[in-house]
């Protein structure tokens, strides 16, 4: 279903607001929605919100068999879905083109820029490997989901833990754990309870999106994290992953509006900015959680 246009009085007001550096809901021209996160009972389970924007992220791992052409690596994949639940403007069934550009920007951010180490997820070469399977859900769409997306996937990706293996000849000996039902296996060999503990995924690096979204008037300065109102408004957007390091993963700009090289890098130190406080969110976050949580090996 093709969104809803605002009225003209709606979009008079936007406009004439943002001349002024003025939002709708009070934040600053480069002012993050202050982002939240939510973990659930199971491990890699995480929602994640900014402002009124919801998204879910879940992570399952299982054992296949490697790639032919990556013997020893194992396999990440990343499903997005954006519901009529976040949305009247989205149908079910029929990907949107909001949906295709937000999974194709999670694989570049999360999968392309080897935010996982995919060797770590190998058991057996050419036999067995870890698949790795991120789904994410819209729930909410007060604009910026691909932010919002990435932030839950990223953060789902650190807070999974899969079962500790051994390997004795073709025999791999794996750890089941009691209070997650994400990671699930073929082989019935299990160690003892007292014997390992789970061990979370290798990560390189911790990729955050920053989007700003542009206006066709040149007298309006670009916004941060737009809502769902001044995305629409906007003549494009551009799109930048990038970690705690300073490291530019992705840089996606979408739309004809001509930007001066100074101008983007002066976005650019703002989206640094805003990395390095995700970061620290994130990792206080988990320490929080894990501090109250009790993981049982079975």
């Amino acid at each position: 279903m093709r969104p809803h246009s605002p009225s003209i009085p709606e979009k008079e007001f936007t406009y004439e607001a943002l001349k002024q550096s003025l939002r709708l809901d009070g934040r600053g021209a480069l002012e993050l929605r202050t982002p939240t996160i939510t973990f659930g009972p199971e491990l890699g389970w995480v929602e994640c919100t900014y402002g009124k924007t919801r998204v879910v992220a879940n992570v399952d791992a299982k054992m296949v068999k490697p790639l032919p052409e990556r013997p020893s690596e194992g396999i990440l994949t990343i499903h997005s879905e954006i519901s009529p639940m976040a949305s009247v403007d989205y149908e079910l069934g029929r990907p949107s083109e909001e949906e295709v550009t937000m999974t194709r920007m999670l694989d570049k951010i999360l999968r392309r820029s080897d935010a996982i180490d995919k060797e770590s997820l190998c058991i057996l070469a050419g036999q067995r490997v870890w698949h790795l399977r991120l789904t994410i859900h819209c729930l909410a769409d007060a604009g910026n989901m691909l932010d919002c997306a990435c932030l839950a996937g990223i953060v789902a990706f650190k807070h999974v833990r899969r079962p500790d293996v051994e390997v004795i000849g073709d025999e791999v000996i794996v750890v089941r754990l009691a209070s997650s039902h994400a990671v699930t296996y073929p082989t019935p060999l299990q160690h003892a309870p007292e014997e390992r503990a789970p061990v979370p995924l290798a990560i390189h690096h911790t990729p955050f999106c920053v989007t700003f979204a542009f206006f066709s008037d040149p007298t309006t300065r670009p916004v941060v994290d737009p809502s769902l109102l001044e995305q629409r408004l906007s003549a494009g957007t551009m799109s930048v992953a990038l970690n705690a390091q300073r490291e530019i993963c992705v840089l996606h700009k979408a739309g004809g509006v001509p930007t001066a090289p100074e101008e983007i890098l002066r976005l650019l130190n703002v989206a640094i900015g805003i990395a390095k406080d995700l970061d620290k969110l994130v990792e206080v976050r988990l320490r929080e959680d894990w501090a109250g949580r009790k993981v049982e090996i079975r």
